[in-house]
C-alpha cells in the first residue's frame, strides 16, 4: 500500500500502534504472571490480556509481580522500529525468577505465537560474546539471552560518553561579548542624570564639611586623585566622597540666586513672575553687558592658552560651544552654533565670519546621489546669467513676454522682497532645526567672539528674559564666574523583574551637566559600584547636534597638560565626535564593559 504524501514510513499508524500495545501487554503480562490465566484457580475468569497489577500505558508505580522484585515499567514503544535502541528487547523471567532481557533482531518482520525467533535472530545472537570470550547464556529454544547486569553495564558505558551539543547551543555560550572600556565623547549638555545600581549609592549623600571643602579646593586647583579600579567600602572612604563633590562643580556667569539661568531656550515660563529689575533700567542692562563681555573675553583668553578646555554660551535663541585646540580631533580652536536662523547667518557673513553648514551639505550630497544629477553646473549657469543681467533678478526681461501680449498691467508683479524670499526658501526651511548647525574654525572664532559681544540680538529685547545676557558655563574658573554645584539625591527603589522585585539604589543629578563632569562621575561610579550600573541621560535638545564631526582631523600633537581636566577625560575629549547629530541617552556598564544608546 502506497504511503500518503508527507507520511513517514518509520512511523506506525494509530491502528497498528494500538495492536502492538495490546500484543505487548499480553506478552509482558503473561511473563510476569504465569499463573494468572483463565484456568488459574487464583484468578478464575481473568484473561491474560488484563493482568491485575499491570498498567503498561499510563503513569503510575513500578510493576510488581508476585514472584519478582519491583521493576520500572517498560516503555510500550520499545519494540517499534523507530525506538532509540538498535536491538529489540523483551523482559523474560527465568525458571529461578531472575529477570533478563531477550534481544531480537530489529530487521525481523514476523514472530510466531510461542515467541520463537527466526534464523536471523540466531545469527545476530551468535555474534555476541561476553568479555571473557565465552558464549553467553541461551534458553533451551536456542535463543541467546543477555542478563540484566550486562545491559546495565552497557547503559553505564553510554552514560559515561560525553554529550555533543548542537551548534545553536554552543555558539551563544562560547562567543564572549566584546569588551568596551570607554564610551564616545558626548559634547551635548545634560539637564538630568539618573543612575541605578544593585550596590548602595548612599555614600553620595550628606558629605562632611571637611570632605566638601577638600572637593571644592581640589576643583579650583585642578588637582585630581587616582582611585583604584574597585573599592570595597566607598561609604567609609573619605577620598571617594571628596572626589564626588569635586565632580559636581561647574562655573557660571551671570549668577542670580532667584533665577535658574539654564536652560535659556524655550524657558520663558521659568522666568515669568520672577523679579527682573533690569528689564526697564537701561543703565543696569549696560552694567550687566559690560561684566558679561569681560567674562566672555576672559574665557576665550583661557581657551586660547589651553587653560580652559571648552565653554558654552547659552542665549535665549541659540547655544555656542567653543573648544580648545587639540580637542575633538582638531589642532585649532573650533566653535559650533545651534540652532541658527537665516538672519543670524547673514549677520555673521556680514562680519566676515566664514562658517560651514555640515548637515545641509550632507543632505545636498545625498539628494544629488538619489537624483543622479549634479547641481553644481546648474548653479554655475545661474550665477553666469545673473552676472550677465539675464537671471531671475532681471524683472524687465522676466516680464517682457507679458508686455508683448499687452496684459502687463492686469498682472501684479512680485516685488524684490518676494523674489528674494523665493530664492532663500531653501535656507529658511532649516531655520531652528538641527540642520541649521554652524561650524567655525581657526581665527574666525575670535571674530565670532567680537560678534557675540557687539550683536544686540544675543539679548532679548522683550519678554521675560529681556535685558538678561546669555549664560556662560565652563568647567574651570574664569573672571566674574560663580562656583555652582550640581544637585544630587540618592534613594532606594524596587525594580520589577520576572521573579518578583529587585532592590536597587538610585542617584539623581540635576543641573547643567558638562561633558567632563559626566565622564568624571561615570568613572567614579565605575570604581565604587564594581563595574555594574546603568544611567539614563536627559539631553538639552538644542545641543544634541553639537556631536557632529564637521572638522578635518589633524594629528598634530598639542600639549594639554594644563587644560584643567583629569587625564582620562582629556583622552576621551581628544577623539573626534562619533555620535553624529544626536546625544547619548543611556549608558550601561556590566562587568566593567560599557554599552550605550543615542
Amino acid at each position: 500500500m502506497t504511503d500518503p504524501s508527507g507520511y513517514s514510513p518509520s512511523f506506525k499508524r494509530p491502528a497498528e500502534i494500538l495492536r502492538l500495545r495490546r500484543s505487548r501487554a499480553r506478552s509482558v503480562g503473561g511473563l510476569l504472571f504465569p499463573s494468572s490465566g483463565p484456568d488459574s484457580p487464583e484468578n478464575p475468569g481473568q484473561s491474560r490480556s488484563s493482568p491485575g497489577e499491570l498498567r503498561p500505558f499510563s503513569p503510575g508505580p513500578r510493576l510488581l509481580g508476585r514472584n519478582s522484585p519491583a521493576r520500572k515499567r517498560r516503555n510500550p514503544f520499545a519494540s517499534l522500529e523507530n525506538a532509540h535502541s538498535p536491538n529489540k528487547k523483551q523482559l523474560v523471567l527465568k525458571d529461578d525468577g531472575e529477570p533478563f532481557f531477550l534481544v531480537k533482531n530489529p530487521d525481523r518482520t514476523g514472530e510466531n505465537a510461542s515467541g520463537d525467533s527466526s534464523s536471523e535472530d540466531r545469527e545476530v545472537f551468535s555474534s555476541r560474546r561476553d568479555s571473557s570470550g565465552s558464549e553467553p547464556d541461551r534458553t533451551p529454544d536456542g535463543q541467546e539471552r543477555l542478563l540484566l547486569q550486562d545491559l546495565l553495564n552497557v547503559e553505564e558505558e553510554a552514560a559515561e560518553r560525553p554529550l555533543l551539543k548542537s551548534p545553536q547551543a554552543i555558539a551563544p555560550a562560547s562567543i564572549a561579548p566584546p569588551t568596551c572600556r570607554e564610551y564616545p565623547a558626548d559634547w551635548s549638555l545634560k539637564t538630568r542624570l539618573l543612575f541605578t545600581s544593585p550596590l548602595s549609592l548612599s555614600w553620595t549623600e550628606q558629605p562632611k564639611a571637611q570632605e566638601e571643602a577638600v572637593g571644592l579646593s581640589n576643583s579650583c586647583r585642578a588637582q585630581f586623585s587616582v582611585l583604584p579600579q574597585s573599592l570595597q567600602d566607598p561609604q567609609s572612604s573619605s577620598e571617594t566622597r571628596c572626589a564626588f563633590q569635586q565632580n559636581l562643580v561647574y562655573w557660571q556667569h551671570p549668577s542670580l540666586p532667584w533665577l535658574s539661568l539654564f536652560p535659556r531656550i524655550n524657558a520663558e515660563r521659568s522666568f515669568s513672575g520672577k523679579g527682573a529689575p533690569w528689564a526697564h533700567d537701561a543703565a543696569l542692562q549696560q552694567s550687566l553687558m559690560r561684566e558679561w563681555s569681560a567674562s566672555l573675553s576672559s574665557l576665550y583668553s583661557l581657551l586660547k592658552s589651553r587653560r580652559c578646555p571648552y565653554f558654552y554660551v547659552c542665549s535665549y535663541q541659540f547655544t555656542v560651544l567653543f573648544r580648545a585646540a587639540g580637542l575633538a580631533g582638531s589642532d585649532s580652536i573650533t566653535a559650533v552654533v545651534s540652532p541658527t536662523t537665516l538672519g543670524l547667518r547673514e549677520a555673521m557673513k556680514a562680519e566676515g565670519i566664514e562658517f560651514s553648514l555640515p548637515l545641509v551639505n550632507v543632505r545636498k550630497k545625498h539628494s544629488d546621489l538619489q537624483d543622479g544629477q549634479n547641481k553644481e553646473p546648474n548653479e554655475a549657469c545661474w550665477k553666469k546669467l545673473e552676472a550677465e543681467g539675464g537671471g531671475r533678478d532681471d524683472e524687465d526681461d522676466s516680464f517682457q513676454w507679458l508686455k508683448d501680449m499687452g496684459v502687463q498691467d492686469k498682472i501684479k508683479k512680485p516685488d524684490g522682497i518676494t523674489i528674494k524670499l523665493q530664492k532663500d526658501a531653501h535656507s529658511l526651511s532649516v531655520d531652528h532645526r538641527p540642520e541649521s548647525v554652524v561650524c567655525v574654525e581657526g581665527s574666525h572664532t575670535f571674530t565670532l567672539i567680537n560678534f557675540l559681544i557687539n550683536c544686540k540680538s544675543v539679548v532679548a529685547s522683550t519678554g521675560s528674559q529681556a535685558g538678561l545676557p546669555p549664560t556662560l558655563l565652563a568647567p574651570t574658573v574664569f573672571r566674574g564666574a560663580t562656583l555652582h554645584t550640581l544637585k544630587s539625591r540618592s534613594v532606594n527603589v524596587k525594580n520589577q523583574v520576572k521573579s518578583g522585585f529587585q532592590n536597587l539604589s538610585s542617584l539623581e543629578i540635576a543641573g547643567p551637566v558638562l561633558p567632563s563632569s559626566l565622564h568624571a562621575i561615570i568613572g567614579l561610579l565605575r570604581s565604587t559600584q564594581k563595574g555594574n550600573f546603568s544611567a539614563s541621560l536627559y539631553t538639552h535638545a538644542p545641543t544634541a547636534v553639537m556631536n557632529v564631526n564637521a572638522f578635518e582631523r589633524k594629528d598634530t600633537p598639542v600639549d594639554l597638560s594644563d587644560i584643567g581636566l583629569p587625564p582620562t577625560s582629556v583622552e576621551q575629549l581628544k577623539q573626534p565626535p562619533g555620535l553624529g547629530p544626536s546625544g547619548l541617552t543611556h549608558i550601561s556598564m556590566n562587568d566593567y564593559s560599557y554599552s550605550w544608546r543615542s
